[in-house]
């Protein structure tokens, strides 16, 4: 009898064992810190019951100095970039989708006209506004484009439009727009598009290409603000899923029917749950050539490459080609990173601990 009971204490010795066991090697490991942020749980304390959600947006790289920026119009600046965090945070701590989340983001700043999206667009050569959008979901790799649009308020709630029901991927123009009506995403007259400080800086660069065709020795500041921007948001949600939004107004002075990297599914936007969510902006061409995208999936998929090296590496090959321009990222373990190689980029993030990120300058 005391050898039987012997038997069962050293079987449930070992069951005791092997279950910690099991329960070590399946519990998840810590959140690591956001790359450039803070330790996220400085007091060690675990959380088990919280889950990993994360979100980063931008507003546009160039030539961006603090010299050359008013007190006002950076607190202006910095203010829109925290409406379109808290837009989509919020969205993410109910335990909503990602792709609901950059929606808000990318909505907030179309809505903003210190953004060059939405109704901060810029002007083409024609003096006519032309944006375009994306969105894609990293869960199942479907995405939605639209481009070369004229009268859509909110460009990026008709790319999602497109992903989800037209069993299409990318839609332009007049066709885009039809299909925006059909659907009852909101029109609006060209007119609802102008600002003035895009209006002014298309007059700036056609004075500066007129003063060069004829010589002229007066000199014009044409500065990146000018030419171009785009606003992006990635988004971690609580299930797992990541998501990537994108919406621009394009260049300034551009070819009317120009289209960028932004609505290129691979080149300016792109995610992917098995690895990231990239959101770009900048020299659209180089961007499309390199398919930034695509590019820092790709390198952490194949070569395992953590997040930053991929995305460092991706905005390299844009440096090489000739191109200026960022990008944000998020992966799956809620790590972010925002690198450009400019002098300046609109962007901000949220930790885990729900703490807001904002920066403008290098």
């Amino acid at each position: 009898m005391r050898a039987f009971k012997l038997f069962r204490i050293t079987n449930c010795f070992f069951a005791v064992l092997l279950f910690s066991a099991g329960a070590l090697a399946a519990a998840p490991e810590q959140s690591p810190p956001a790359e450039g942020s803070s330790e996220r749980n400085p007091d060690h304390q675990p959380n088990m019951e919280m889950k990993k959600i994360g979100l980063a947006i931008h507003g546009g790289a160039g030539t961006i100095e603090r010299s050359n920026m008013t007190p006002e119009r950076e607190r202006e600046f910095r203010a829109g970039l925290e409406r379109a965090l808290t837009a989509g945070y919020e969205i993410l701590k109910r335990g909503s989708s990602s792709l609901d989340a950059t929606e808000a983001a990318v909505r907030t700043l179309e809505d903003d006209p210190h953004f060059n999206a939405g109704k901060g667009s810029v002007f083409t050569s024609a003096g006519t506004n032309e944006m375009d959008a994306a969105i894609m979901d990293g869960k199942t790799l479907a995405a939605g484009a639209v481009a070369s649009l004229k009268h859509v308020k909110s460009p990026i709630s008709l790319a999602r439009l497109v992903m989800e029901k037209s069993g299409h991927v990318m839609m332009d123009s007049e066709g885009a727009e039809a299909f925006a009506k059909e659907n009852g995403i909101e029109l609006v007259d060209q007119k609802y598009f102008f600002t003035q400080d895009r209006w002014d800086a298309l007059q700036k660069i056609k004075a500066a290409e007129k003063n060069h065709t004829s010589g002229g020795g007066k000199a014009f500041l044409i500065t990146d603000q000018d030419r171009h921007g785009t606003v992006g948001a990635v988004a971690l949600d609580q299930n797992g899923n990541l998501a990537a939004a994108t919406s621009t107004g394009g260049t300034t002075n551009k070819r009317p029917g120009r289209i960028g990297d932004t609505p290129v599914i691979g080149a300016g936007t792109y995610a992917n749950n098995a690895t990231c969510a990239v959101s770009a902006t900048g020299d659209g061409e180089y961007f499309i050539r390199a398919t930034v995208g695509r590019d820092v999936s790709a390198l952490m998929e194949y070569r395992g490459m953590s997040l930053k090296d991929a995305a460092q590496a991706a905005l390299d090959k844009v440096a090489k080609l000739g191109g200026n321009g960022g990008l944000i990222a998020i992966d799956h373990q809620g790590n972010v990173t925002l690198p450009f190689n400019t002098s300046g980029m609109y962007r901000g993030y949220v930790d885990a601990n729900g703490k807001f990120a904002i920066e403008i300058y290098r």
